[in-house]
């Protein structure tokens, strides 16, 4: 894969995943962080914040989750996940590019952060964020800002 299509994005990495106070019930949200510690939170569904969870705390369901699944078919297919790339925000809504390699071809999917989020964290792949994107983020942070916030596992 061409080098330059990572030329406006930065690596980022998991911080952790918590539940928040900030809407009338209590929602999940994945707080991503770069090198400098600025972190961004992409509010997420309750399915994929136990899936990240899970990954981060080494935790193994007793059954296969949807994203353990798709890595199984992956390595039986050849497949590798070179990465993802959260690279746009529209109307609060986070958009992110799941990226594979089978052989010598590069794909690109759409996909939502989280899901991107959960698959590369199972397969230990880089997650990069578009710089622009993490910097219009700050807006976002402050909606934590007097959140009750509370560790998803405990």
């Amino acid at each position: 894969m061409d080098i330059d299509i990572y030329e406006d994005f930065e690596e980022i990495r998991v911080k952790d995943v918590y539940i928040v106070d900030v809407f009338t019930d209590p929602t999940p949200v994945v707080l991503l962080e770069n090198l400098e510690g600025n972190m961004l939170p992409i509010f997420i569904g309750h399915l994929e914040a136990l899936s990240i969870g899970n990954v981060l705390k080494n935790i193994s369901p007793p059954r296969p989750m949807a994203h353990d699944l798709m890595i199984n078919i992956f390595e039986r297919l050849g497949i590798k996940i070179e990465g993802i790339m959260i690279d746009d925000k529209v109307d609060k809504i986070y958009y992110a590019r799941l990226l594979i390699r089978r052989d010598n071809t590069v794909m690109q999917f759409d996909a939502r952060p989280s899901d991107c989020i959960a698959l590369a964290l199972r397969a230990g792949a880089p997650i990069r964020i578009r710089k622009k994107v993490l910097e219009n983020s700050e807006v976002e942070m402050s909606k934590l800002e007097g959140a009750r916030v509370m560790n998803i596992f405990g």
